[in-house]
């Protein structure tokens, strides 16, 4: 089966993009798998764009391990940039499991797209049973065995945990993100972020991303650490977050809405052959 696909990424949080409006493509889990392969083609989720007849399009996110995930902010910015160049717009509509995403067009390679409101109940995260998603009290050690107890949960149309640390390159999240993502608190996973508070305008975060392991960006994470930030005052309203590849612009509206802006790359053309 030949495939026509395109390339794109956020910051280096990278994605394979089908389009099914036109011609459907029925891929199998391990076709799926197959193709986020780095050994392969390569990409930190697997993007489907099918027809929607009251929004531009509808979405369908795939992580690399073949599971589907409900919202994927990188993904939805870069798809809308694809679409915008397609139709000449400047502003896109797209359905996803998380409902509608508006995005704007704000300059050449360079996206705004609302997420919507965090989630902070236990049972919209959501949680195995009634906690305090401020603190859900899970330890992890550091490199040196410093213990630190915290973890704040918010749901940006996928699960997420957010520790806020003095240093987050003294932990090896290759070990923590793992065990965090499969705690017995998340029924259905979760992201995990190592957040550190520069000032009140910049964050500096590592991610561990469900179903995709160690990534170069997130964008709901983005958005969940700084909603996480906001909510308990370390943080105003706007404020970057910042990944080794890179920073995302995140801004909290009077209506408590979270919108993400950032760049996203160029669009490749490319064929699977699988």
């Amino acid at each position: 089966m030949d495939i026509k696909a395109f390339k794109m990424d956020g910051l280096g949080n990278d994605f394979v993009i089908i389009d099914n409006r036109q011609k459907i493509t029925n891929l199998s889990k391990e076709q799926i798998i197959k193709i986020c392969d780095r050994k392969f083609v390569g990409c930190d989720q697997l993007i489907l764009i099918k027809k929607n007849e009251t929004s531009d399009a509808s979405l369908e996110f795939y992580n690399s391990d073949g599971g589907t995930s409900g919202a994927c902010g990188n993904g939805t910015r870069c798809v809308a940039d694809l679409l915008a160049r397609e139709n000449n717009k400047k502003s896109i509509v797209l359905t996803t499991l998380s409902g509608n995403l508006k995005s704007e067009i704000l300059g050449d390679k360079l996206v705004s797209t609302e997420i919507g409101v965090g989630k902070t109940e236990w049972n919209e995260i959501p949680l195995s049973k009634n906690l305090n998603t401020n603190n859900l009290n899970i330890k992890i050690y550091d490199k040196n065995n410093n213990e630190h107890v915290g973890g704040i949960a918010v749901n940006v149309g996928n699960p997420h945990i957010i520790f806020f640390v003095k240093n987050n390159e003294d932990f090896d999240l290759k070990k923590i993100g793992p065990e965090i993502e499969h705690h017995e608190f998340f029924p259905e996973k979760c992201n995990v972020t190592l957040a550190k508070i520069v000032n009140k305008e910049l964050i500096k975060v590592k991610v561990w991303e469900r179903g995709a392991g160690l990534t170069k960006a997130c964008g709901t994470a983005a958005c969940a650490a700084a909603y996480a930030a906001n909510q308990n005052g370390f943080t105003g309203n706007k404020v970057d977050i910042e990944f080794s590849t890179g920073k995302l612009s995140i801004s909290i509206d009077p209506n408590n809405s979270i919108h993400m802006k950032g760049p996203v790359s160029d669009i490749k053309n490319i064929e699977i052959k699988i």
